[in-house]
């Protein structure tokens, strides 16, 4: 304890925890053959990166090979990592595609094994579809208010139209740059607020 207050200029351990960066996670919210919200999520990690304010990483929910809920008797071990990982964060960005006017199964199935792990946190929606995934966006701030998630007012909408070449390669218009980075600022600030419920 002693070095670590030399270290800190003899800030006290409550101090040296507000000083830390925050560890926000871009998540993807597709697990399908060809999906395109890589593509997306790297875009967001390439804007965010420059910013410094906070540590951003992608979290894939298709690495965690999850079941679908009520097909499972808890055990296997995608869950718990699933779980562990979003403890580990401070807040989030989610990257959302439009299906049937609405989230990804695989999205929903993914923010339906955990509980604790989400609530007093903050996140951002980065959506795209048709109409740029709005309707997909408004379902999931219902879910985000059930999980004690604060979403953020900012939200980055992407068009399938002018925002995607032929639909498949990702080549965003510059206007969007400008609503990244105020999504990130409303990110980072909530996360930063929330962590002190925590």
């Amino acid at each position: 304890m002693g070095f670590l207050n030399k270290l800190l200029g003899n800030k006290t351990t409550e101090e040296a925890k507000t000083m830390e960066k925050l560890n926000i996670g871009i998540i993807l919210g597709s697990t399908r053959q060809g999906r395109l919200s890589p593509q997306v999520g790297e875009w967001i990690k390439g804007i965010a990166e420059q910013r410094g304010d906070a540590n951003y990483e992608i979290v894939d929910i298709a690495d965690y090979n999850l079941p679908f809920l009520g097909t499972t008797d808890g055990s296997e071990p995608g869950i718990a990592a699933w779980n562990q990982k979003l403890d580990s964060l401070d807040g989030f960005v989610f990257i959302v595609q439009e299906y049937n006017h609405s989230i990804t199964g695989a999205l929903k199935n993914a923010l339906d094994f955990a509980r604790e792990a989400w609530n007093n946190k903050a996140a951002g929606i980065v959506s795209y579809g048709s109409t740029g995934g709005a309707r997909a966006a408004e379902h999931l701030r219902g879910i985000m208010g059930e999980l004690m998630i604060a979403d953020v007012r900012v939200h980055p909408t992407l068009s399938l139209f002018t925002d995607f070449e032929n639909g498949q390669v990702f080549k965003p218009q510059d206007l969007h740059l400008n609503n990244v980075n105020a999504m990130l600022d409303q990110v980072v600030a909530w996360s930063g607020a929330l962590k002190t419920l925590r």
